[in-house]
This record gives C-alpha cells, structure tokens and sequence, in this order.
C-alpha cells in the first residue's frame, strides 16, 4: 500500500532508517514514531518507496 500523501512518505522513510538503525529511535516525533513501532519493515519500504510526484503535501482524513 503506497503513500497517499509526501508527508507520510517522509514520515515512513524517517521510521525506516530508524529502524535499519541508520538514525537514532530518539529523533523521530509524531507519525513516524508511531509508524516504527506499528508496521513492519516491508510495509515501511512500500510506503516510502512510492513515487512523490504528484502527491499532495497533506491528506485530509
């Protein structure tokens, strides 16, 4: 499942490196936080790997 918006892509590839431990756990805040702790590894990849263009900044749920 893709990305609806860049900020969750953002927010994805920052709990991705935290989780391959390229950042530290301690710099990630709001939905990124929440995302290393919630999704597996391949569902973070498939987010964060989407393509960006033509992807709104933010969604409206």
């Amino acid at each position: 499942m893709p990305a609806k918006s860049a900020a969750q892509q953002k927010a994805a590839g920052a709990a991705l490196s935290a989780r391959r431990g390229d950042t530290p756990k301690s710099d990630l805040k709001g939905a990124s936080k929440s995302m290393a702790g919630s999704m597996t590894e391949k569902q973070l990849e498939d987010f964060a790997a989407a393509k960006r263009k033509g992807k709104p900044e933010h969604v409206k749920s």
